[in-house]
């Protein structure tokens, strides 16, 4: 891509705060830098929005709610699928946006863009098919009717990973339910969030149902919208860590929570799997997003008879992997989001490393600009490694060995985690057996990519609350209401 294409995507899009229906500055004019993570320098700056932002912000969230909820939900369905419409219309162009400030290679960016418009599309679907019921009292008396209402404004964070769909998977559901919402992107890539407010805004969304905060500072702009008793629900998506926290101080008001949080995936592969197609899902599992996803395999258990076999023929995929800034033809691995990443994932090999594993290729950081790891396969990874129980968060495979159905499942099982598990097999009994036992809410059964918009996205254990996508996605923004009619 060309630096004037570049400079005009990044040009295009509005770099103040969004509230109410308007782009306005923040508090003073402050202004923070959004970084290209392949090169280190300043892309340009974005409004840097203060708690007093915050607060108008949710202002006219609030104000806007009546209003909204009663917009019928055929006109709420026309305008995602309106805005269905501009997000493939515009794919190459927010792809590159999202290649400049997150990193992942232009193909993959507009695999997100396609992703995140499904979300769009299917709760567009999703608006006109709120349902409630009828139903007769079991002593006959009286009649039950159940109906479904919009929560209320919602308060929406969303990660760095997946700027586009982590924003459409939340907005889509509040849209489609009548609620308004107060989101705040990651600070590393604000500038998919603000493209798509504005696309929003071009495909009829009211003034005040969305307003969008970049900020530098997350807990001090939003800790007080949630402890200002006026959101009744917030979504997030993030570490585990900030989750715990944020559930706290929910806590003070009730508000209604939604969680996807960390992950620590286990890949299994049996001894009777296709090993094209087990090593095919290994590198969906693990290289999607150059690994920067909470679904991203992180712990691979194989097999005793097939071990050597899978781990050679990784590492010869994983070593061909051509590695550059995400806008070159062909890159596959592109930079990490940060230093601290870059940091941490060299911190956990070394770990690795030091306690037994061997490398098969990588292993190393790369010189020069640019925040870059090489893709990375280890074997004999021991048990008490860090990256048996902390995610990596980047392009490293560590292999372990098992030998029985029931050590596999312990294996995988052995962490406070329960996003998603792979497993590998070409035995029906054993797929059903295993796909049962494993703690976690989703299971790719012979399949690297378990992501899809028409299903249900969630975790178990300390991976989070609440369901994302599918026909329940729509439900965490809606209050059931019971109505008792006496005959």
């Amino acid at each position: 891509m060309s630096a004037i294409t570049e400079t005009g995507v990044v040009g295009a899009v509005d770099k103040e705060l969004f509230i109410g229906g308007k782009w306005v500055p923040a508090t003073g004019g402050k202004t923070f830098a959004v970084l290209d993570p392949s090169t280190g320098e300043a892309l340009c700056e974005v409004a840097d929005a203060s708690p007093a932002d915050g607060v108008s912000a949710l202002d006219a969230a609030v104000a806007a709610q009546d209003g909204w909820a009663a917009v019928p939900p055929r006109e709420r369905s026309e305008i995602l699928s309106r805005a269905y419409g501009l997000l493939i219309e515009r794919r190459d162009e927010l792809a590159l946006l999202m290649t400049l400030e997150m990193g992942k290679p232009v193909a993959e960016a507009k695999g997100e863009i396609t992703y995140a418009a499904e979300f769009f599309r299917w709760f567009a679907e999703e608006a006109v098919r709120i349902d409630g019921g009828y139903a007769i009292a079991p002593n006959g008396a009286g009649r039950f009717l159940v109906m479904k209402q919009p929560v209320g404004p919602a308060l929406l964070i969303t990660p760095w990973n997946f700027p586009m769909a982590m924003g459409t998977r939340k907005i889509g559901p509040a849209i489609a339910a009548g609620c308004t919402m107060v989101i705040k992107p990651a600070a590393q890539t604000p500038l998919s969030m603000l493209a798509l407010a504005g696309i929003l805004a071009e495909a009829g969304l009211p003034e005040g149902v969305l307003n969008v905060l970049t900020t530098s500072d997350s807990g001090g702009v939003m800790e007080p919208l949630i402890r200002d008793g006026r959101a009744r629900k917030l979504s997030f998506t993030g570490s585990t860590g900030v989750g715990r926290r944020l559930l706290e101080q929910c806590a003070e008001k009730v508000l209604r929570t939604s969680m996807e949080l960390g992950g620590n995936a286990p890949f299994l592969v049996f001894a009777d799997a296709d090993m094209d197609v087990a090593i095919e899902g290994a590198m969906q599992a693990k290289m999607r997003n150059i690994g920067e996803a909470c679904t991203a395999a992180n712990r691979f258990y194989v097999q005793r008879d097939v071990v050597e076999e899978f781990s050679r023929r990784l590492t010869e995929r994983m070593e061909a992997l051509p590695m550059g800034r995400g806008t070159e033809d062909g890159v596959v691995v592109g930079p990490l989001i940060d230093q601290a990443a870059v940091d941490k994932v060299s911190s956990l090999v070394s770990d690795a490393v030091d306690k037994g594993a061997r490398v098969l290729t990588g292993g190393a950081t790369v010189d020069g600009p640019g925040n870059f790891y090489q893709a990375t396969v280890l074997t004999g990874v021991p048990a008490n490694a860090r990256m048996a129980a902390e995610e990596i968060f980047g392009p490293v495979a560590p292999i372990s060995v098992f030998d029985t159905e029931d050590e596999a499942i312990a294996a995988a099982n052995d962490t406070e985690f329960g996003l998603v598990s792979y497993v590998f097999t070409s035995d029906l009994k054993r797929a059903l057996r295993v796909s049962e036992k494993l703690e976690a809410g989703m299971i790719g059964l012979n399949q690297g990519i378990v992501s899809n918009p028409a299903a249900p996205f969630g975790g178990t254990k300390q991976s989070g609350l609440g369901r994302e996508g599918g026909t329940v996605g729509i439900d965490e923004f809606l209050e059931t209401k019971y109505i008792a009619v006496n005959l």
